[in-house]
């Protein structure tokens, strides 16, 4: 009995869901029905509205012919009737000539034979232009509609556009940029413009029901490849689509293509930065009063008896803007060792970020270090961090930094510094970020995962991170691999 409900039950259950099915089936039926009569109603008025407009072409059209014709008319009208007036008088003036000739010969007195003579001399029908000033022919006026007539009669529906094909060995990406290229089956004259979107994604692939980016939409691009630029690489992948449009409709999307977006990113680690140091996400702001706040909710915590759970040093240390320490079990840079650290570790592959800094900061260091930073050492100081230092306290300079061995750097100082990691062939470079121009390279052997570092007295920076390898790095880096640009006594 047992066995027979249970295999009833999942009958019922099974016809439960297939009725839902059907149901929302009816429901997208319906729905189609209605969209159906609205979209056929759409068409129809638009249909209306391009005849309308045609016409509207034709009227103009025949008036501007039809008031050529009557100009033509009315021009050649009155030419015609100019040089038949006056023909008309000089005949009448001959007439009267003819008349007063033939009573003189009919005369005996010479005087009248030569003036006579004179008048008929002179007549006007003598000047006269007997050749047609304008034709009757209105020939040139004549029309041939034999080809707009095929024209109009090959008049149909737009076909919808082919849907394009992501030419997915023609992509690129480098730079933080990505140039996607599309290709249609065939050729089409019809063709508008393309629509691109796009999405960032962590998942390879079809996308999920539910992703945490939206699609961005490029519209009215005119060629078959589009460049994305400026583009900060947060995510590991992103999927793109295209459709082609015509003045009409727009096809069906492209099959999707997910194209990797490899780069480095990281946080900063707020539980590992000195009480001076301010971590605002991936900026930090040196604050000559943090440690004292710090001291001061700590007194005043043991001034009174509030609960350890919500006490302000409490709540001042988990603020919601911290990410968890890397340093596990460790606590946060002391003493002048103003340093703050990222929160992700590099244990393969070549790595590249940027750090803009505040060139009036008293001092300034940019690098890496080991695990086992010491909370009280500085950068560059020990033989766990390599850096470059800039020093602004009595006179500004630009230094390479480790194991407590420095080297003065002869190039501008930067507003702005790319560091790039090798972490295989252990090469640590900074890089003018603007210009790419290599400013040191450290050679060394790394026997352990290694973390972005910095620090900072009297001033200020901020890092930008998802950046991809630029290819004048690694270009430098491929023509600099022979030879080292570090000073052996810093490794």
């Amino acid at each position: 009995m047992g066995d027979q409900k249970e295999s009833l039950r999942k009958i019922t259950t099974t016809l439960a869901l297939k009725n839902e099915e059907i149901t929302n089936f009816i429901c997208c039926q319906k729905q189609s029905l209605e969209n159906l009569e609205g979209n056929s109603s759409r068409v129809q008025e638009d249909l209306e509205t391009e005849f309308s407009s045609l016409h509207s072409v034709l009227d103009d059209i025949k008036d501007s012919m039809v008031t050529r014709i009557k100009q033509e008319r009315a021009s050649r009208t009155y030419e015609l009737q100019s040089q038949l007036s006056a023909c008309s008088k000089a005949l009448e003036s001959s007439e009267e000539l003819l008349e007063v000739a033939n009573q003189t010969l009919c005369s005996s007195e010479a005087d009248d034979f030569t003036q006579v003579t004179s008048s008929v001399t002179m007549a006007p029908a003598f000047r006269l232009s007997l050749k047609a000033k304008a034709t009757d022919s209105m020939s040139h006026m004549m029309v041939d509609f034999t080809q707009e007539r095929e024209m109009l009669q090959a008049i149909k529906f737009l076909p919808v556009p082919a849907t394009p094909e992501i030419l997915v060995s023609e992509c690129q990406v480098c730079d933080n940029t990505v140039m996607v290229q599309w290709a249609l089956p065939e050729p089409d004259s019809k063709i508008d413009h393309y629509d691109l979107e796009y999405r960032r994604t962590n998942h390879e692939g079809p996308p999920r029901t539910r992703e945490d980016y939206p699609w961005m939409v490029v519209e009215g691009i005119r060629e078959t490849e589009y460049t994305l630029t400026g583009l900060r690489f947060d995510t590991h992948y992103m999927t793109f689509r295209v459709k082609a449009c015509n003045k009409a409709v727009a096809g069906e999307f492209s099959e999707l293509v997910t194209l990797e977006t490899h780069a480095f990113l990281f946080k900063l680690d707020a539980g590992s930065a000195h009480q001076n140091l301010k971590v605002e996400d991936l900026s930090v702001e040196w604050d000559s009063c943090g440690g004292k706040v710090i001291q001061d909710i700590r007194k005043d915590k043991n001034r009174t008896n509030q609960s350890p759970m919500h006490s302000p040093a409490r709540t001042a240390m988990n603020s919601p803007k911290r990410v968890p320490s890397a340093r596990v079990g460790r606590d946060r840079f002391t003493a002048e060792s103003y340093t703050v650290l990222g929160d992700t570790f590099i244990d393969a592959g070549q790595q590249y970020w940027e750090v803009r800094f505040d060139k009036e900061s008293k001092a300034f260091a940019v690098g890496l270090a080991l695990r086992n930073l010491g909370r009280f050492d500085q950068l560059g100081k020990s033989n766990a961090s390599w850096c470059i230092h800039l020093n602004n306290w009595l006179q500004q300079s630009l230094t390479a930094k480790h194991n407590n061995k420095a080297r003065t750097l002869d190039c501008p100082i930067p507003d702005r510094i790319g560091v790039y990691c090798n972490y295989e062939e252990g090469a640590l470079s900074f890089y003018n970020a603007r210009t790419k121009t290599l400013m040191h390279t450290f050679r060394t052997k790394f026997t352990q995962p290694v973390i972005p570092a910095f620090s900072v007295w009297n001033g200020s920076f901020s890092v930008q991170t998802g950046l991809q390898v630029p290819s004048a790095v690694q270009s430098s880096q491929r023509k600099n691999s022979g030879t080292s640009s570090s000073n052996t006594s810093l490794t």
